[in-house]
């Protein structure tokens, strides 16, 4: 009889703390009452201060190992003679890497490989133009296949922090606003996002053959550029609940 009573017991205490915890559950749910969502937005239109050339060999033979140690050939040579060219300048002024490298099969009409054809890329960039224009053109061993602006990380994350500010700031500001709209005494923040976006940040691609070098004195000329401009956007969005 007393184990039935104590297990009786545990049972209506489990119950009870099962019951409370639903109700507790339930009530921390609930939607909160007089919210608001909304968003305000920071805009500024920022000239582009970052270059970027991309560089390209194409090369094709009948063998595979051929054309791929032509392709190597070409690409160390240049990527020896751009590092000469920027010895000494900082990394954020100009830089050199390797881009793609690809190699692949042409097919006669008989869908037989015929020959083989590869390509090897190298980038020049930096926020340094006429550093980045100048080694681009005097690597003539290679072909401008893209030029494109864009906006370095240093000058980015500078306008971010600022637009960041202000979109902020409008957003408390719109939110006090609505709180008085709505005869509120005041508001309490929610759950709020921060993001951003960078219109007419993308580049421009330049036809391959528009930008081949001809074989002349004036081929290891600057490359001619200019900067455009493009716009940073910042939203801050969520929610404020008003407060009565």
């Amino acid at each position: 009889m007393t184990l039935f009573r104590r297990s009786a017991s545990v049972r209506q205490l489990t119950t009870a703390c099962l019951l409370a915890a639903a109700a507790c559950g339930a009530h921390a749910e609930a939607p909160r009452q007089n919210t608001v969502n909304f968003s305000a937005t920071a805009h500024r239109e920022v000239l582009q201060d970052e270059l970027t050339v991309v560089l390209e060999a194409v090369k094709d033979g009948s063998q595979a190992a051929d054309v791929q140690a032509e392709l190597k050939r070409v690409l160390e040579a240049a990527l020896t003679e751009a590092r000469a060219l920027i010895k000494g300048a900082a990394p954020e002024a100009v830089s050199v890497q390797t881009g793609g490298f690809n190699l692949y099969p042409r097919y006669g009409n008989n869908s037989r490989i015929t020959g083989w054809q590869g390509s090897a890329q190298l980038v020049i960039t930096g926020t340094d133009a006429g550093k980045v224009s100048t080694v681009s053109g005097k690597l003539n061993q290679l072909n401008i296949t893209q030029v494109r602006y864009g906006l370095s990380r240093a000058l980015r994350e500078q306008h971010e922090a600022s637009l960041t500010t202000e979109a902020i700031r409008q957003f408390k500001t719109r939110a006090g606003q609505l709180a008085t709209d709505f005869g509120m005494k005041g508001y309490t923040l929610g759950a709020v996002s921060v993001s951003s976006t960078d219109a007419g940040f993308e580049g421009r691609a330049v036809p391959m053959m528009a930008m081949a070098k001809a074989a002349s004195p004036m081929a290891d000329a600057a490359l001619p550029v200019a900067p455009g401009k493009g716009t940073l956007t910042i939203t801050v969005a969520g929610d404020v609940f008003l407060t009565p």
